[in-house]
C-alpha cells in the first residue's frame, strides 16, 4: 500500500506472514500545557499504524523548534509526553531530529507490523457493514476553543482524555469482530476520511447524524462560533461527494461542519457485518470507549453530483 489510495499508512511486505507499516505525523500545539501536547502528538501519529489494524515497533521523534524564544526544558517536557505514549503502546522511541521553526511542531516517525491478511484498509468496507466510530467528534471545535480562551475547563478536559487515548485496544476490536475496512479520523473529519474509504471501497454509506457521539460541551462552543477553518474547508472538499438532505431541511450547517470537524487524534470508523455489531460495541464499551453505530454500507448507486462523479456519503 502506498499513497495510491491515500490510506492511513505505507505497507510494506516482508513475505507472507510480516508487512512493515510505516507513517510519519507532526502537529502545531493544540494544547498548552506542553508534556500534554507531547502526548497528543505521539498519539495522533501512531494512530495510522493502528487504522492498518498493526502494532507500533519503533519511532523517531520530528521536533521544529524556536530555541530563541522556548527552552530546552520545555522541549524535554514534550519528549517525555512522548515516551509517555510509547509507553503505553509497547514502542520505542529511538531518538529523532530537530530543526529551527519560528512555529513549534512535534511529531513522530513510526515503524510498525501487521499480517498481510489481517490488514484494515480504507478500501475495505464492504456492502452490508455496521458503521462503528469509536471516539466523540469534536476535538477540532475544543482546540480552537482553546485558542479563543473560551473553553470551560471540564469540556478541555475531556478533549484531552480522547486526544491521549490510544486506537489500539479500538483495532484490537475491529480484527477480532471480523472488520476489514478502517480508517482514522484526523483532520479531514469524519466525513473527509470516510468519503475516501467509500471512493476507494467503491460504497456508498448513509450516516446517521443523531447516532453520532459529540465530545460534552462541544456543541454548544460550535453555536458560539468556535469552528475551525479546517472543519469548513473539510466540508467544501467532500461537498461533490455528499447528500447532506438540505432539500429535504434535513441537517443544518450547524451539524454538516460538525460531521465535518478536523479532528486531533480522533478514533477509528470501522465496518463489521450486522451479525457482529453487538460484539463490537459490548467489547468498545468494556475498554470505555465512547462508541457508537453510526450508520451503514450500501452497494453503490451511481447518483451522480453536479460535476459528474459519484454521490458516496448520505446524511439522514
Amino acid at each position: 500500500m502506498g499513497a495510491a489510495t491515500g490510506d492511513d499508512a505505507a505497507v510494506w511486505r516482508l513475505d507472507d506472514g510480516r508487512s512493515l507499516v510505516v507513517t510519519a505525523d507532526f502537529i502545531t500545539p493544540v494544547v498548552d500545557d506542553a508534556r500534554t501536547w507531547g502526548r497528543v502528538a505521539a498519539a495522533n501519529a501512531v494512530s495510522d499504524v493502528y487504522a492498518m489494524g498493526g502494532r507500533p515497533l519503533l519511532a523517531l521523534n520530528l521536533v521544529g523548534w524556536n530555541s530563541e524564544e522556548l527552552s530546552a526544558d520545555l522541549l524535554g517536557d514534550v519528549l517525555l509526553g512522548a515516551q509517555d505514549v510509547a509507553d503505553a503502546g509497547g514502542f520505542v522511541i529511538a531518538g529523532g531530529h530537530t530543526v529551527d521553526d519560528p512555529e513549534p511542531k512535534f511529531g513522530l516517525a513510526v515503524v510498525g507490523e501487521a499480517a498481510p491478511d489481517r490488514l484494515l484498509t480504507n478500501a475495505g468496507f464492504r456492502a452490508g457493514d455496521v458503521l462503528v466510530l469509536t471516539k466523540p467528534l469534536g476535538v477540532g471545535v475544543v482546540t480552537t476553543a482553546i485558542k479563543r480562551g473560551d473553553a470551560p475547563a471540564d469540556v478541555v478536559d475531556a478533549a484531552v482524555a480522547s486526544m491521549v487515548r490510544l486506537n489500539d485496544e479500538a483495532a484490537g476490536v475491529a480484527l477480532a469482530v471480523g472488520a476489514t475496512g478502517a480508517t482514522d479520523v484526523t483532520g479531514f473529519g469524519l466525513l473527509g476520511h470516510l468519503g475516501r474509504a467509500m471512493a476507494e471501497s467503491d460504497v456508498d454509506a448513509v450516516v446517521e447524524v443523531s447516532m453520532v457521539p459529540l465530545l460534552p460541551g462541544s456543541r454548544e462552543l460550535a453555536e458560539a462560533g468556535a469552528m475551525p477553518e479546517g472543519s469548513r474547508r473539510n466540508l467544501a472538499w467532500v461537498e461533490d461527494l455528499l447528500d447532506r438532505g438540505l432539500d429535504r431541511g434535513d441537517h443544518s450547517e450547524l451539524e454538516a461542519l460538525l460531521m465535518a470537524d478536523a479532528q486531533t487524534s480522533g478514533g477509528l470508523v470501522f465496518g463489521v457485518s450486522p451479525d457482529r455489531i453487538d460484539e463490537a460495541l459490548v467489547a468498545l464499551s468494556a475498554t470505555s470507549h465512547t462508541a457508537a453505530a453510526i450508520g451503514h454500507v450500501l452497494s453503490p448507486a451511481g447518483e451522480s453530483s453536479a460535476d459528474g462523479g459519484t454521490r458516496r456519503l448520505r446524511l439522514t
